[in-house]
């Protein structure tokens, strides 16, 4: 299999996920990492023994010997770091959201299709062992015609007035920080684990901090969890800490609530999905476990090991049972399937792509226009 030559934009926390879990994929080779400012690039790049490094994200658009980019910057600039490397004949992952509108994100999506390119975008929770599972189990039947999907996504992370983040800035996060950050993994998982499609939402958003504490001196501040950062100033708030969302699918029915205030709860996506044969219940924070629910015959625990999963989920577990993977197996499990797809272009991707990052725009946007009307709202198609 020839090699396949990637850079990494964005040096934070995603970047570096981005850059660990890219040395784990037999094929691809890391050979530019771009960020906000040379130095960064620089600590980046010693860290992943990456050579080539740069201040300036368009130095990589303009290397023609790059094929792909991963886009791991924050929200605002997706759309133009993307759009720019599709012009130039690259193939792009990205971090979601895929961009700031549904405008721009159907942009992207028609240009990676002409240009007869992949995008893919970065929902990466959907490649647990135990997440597909649940997928191989409804594909087969084994849950029936599906009722209800409910659950939650809740971290504590920005719990005090004090924690800032960049995500609470409209201008680089965009409209929503809850129900685009965290809510839209739940939804591609709704939608990916049943099989069905969001049709209508009503949802209701809260503010419980309408000022928050900002670092003066750039930077993010989580004093609850690391100390005082220093001198900050308070700064108005205008997006949601909480959200909660009822939906349709055709027939079925769901719930669910995104949060980022609920103490405790560092990493809490719980999916339930409800059949007419039996039913399912999963937790990231315990990604080893899938609970199997039946009406007339006890419930069961069935915990990840390859030999007791259905074939199709099989392949996404990679280690014994008894033998933890976890989210940085994630990313491995979808750049793995991304850069597949690059080699054989004949391939159908399995794993999420533009379309599905459009998807996303659309529910959020449904989700946003339903708070501000106080009204259930249809999802295009």
């Amino acid at each position: 299999m020839s090699r396949i030559r990637t850079a990494v934009i964005g040096t934070g926390f995603m970047g570096r996920v981005h850059l660990e879990a890219l040395r784990r994929v037999e094929n691809v080779d890391v050979v530019e990492v771009a960020a906000t400012s040379l130095k960064k690039a620089k600590a980046a790049g010693a860290g992943y023994n990456i050579l080539n490094v740069t201040g300036d994200w368009k130095d990589v658009i303009n290397d023609p010997s790059i094929d792909a980019v991963h886009v791991a910057t924050p929200n605002a600039s997706h759309h133009m770091i993307a759009k720019a490397a599709l012009e130039a004949g690259k193939h792009v992952l990205c971090e979601k959201p895929l961009a700031m509108s549904v405008a721009e994100a159907q942009e992207l999506t028609d240009l990676a299709a002409a240009k007869k390119l992949r995008g893919g975008l970065c929902h990466n929770l959907r490649y647990y062992p135990m997440v597909q599972q649940i997928r191989a189990m409804r594909e087969a039947g084994a849950l029936g015609e599906i009722l209800v999907v409910q659950g939650t996504y809740s971290q504590d992370w920005m719990l005090y007035e004090s924690d800032w983040n960049w995500r609470v800035d409209p201008l680089v996060s965009g409209p929503s920080r809850v129900m685009a950050d965290i809510g839209s993994h739940f939804f591609d998982m709704a939608e990916h684990l049943s099989g069905l499609k969001v049709t209508e939402v009503c949802s209701d958003l809260q503010i419980f901090h309408p000022t928050r504490k900002q670092p003066k001196g750039g930077g993010e501040s989580f004093s609850g969890k690391l100390g005082a950062a220093g001198e900050t100033v308070d700064t108005k708030v205008v997006t949601e800490d909480f959200g909660a969302t009822l939906f349709r699918m055709g027939k079925a029915r769901g719930t669910m609530t995104a949060s980022q205030v609920s103490a405790g709860r560092k990493n809490g996506l719980v999916m339930e999905i409800y059949g007419t044969k039996g039913g399912v219940s999963w937790s990231q924070e315990r990604p080893e476990e899938l609970w199997l629910g039946h009406r007339d015959a006890p419930n069961q625990f069935l915990m990840k090991d390859p030999s007791l999963l259905d074939e199709k989920a099989r392949a996404f577990a990679d280690y014994p049972g008894g033998h933890a993977e976890g989210y940085p197996d994630t990313h491995k499990q979808l750049y793995r399937r991304f850069y597949a797809s690059i080699a054989d272009p004949t391939l159908t991707p399995d794993y999420p792509q533009f379309a599905d990052g459009l998807r996303q725009m659309k529910i959020l946007d449904a989700e946003l226009a339903s708070h501000k009307n106080r009204a259930w709202v249809s999802v295009p198609a």
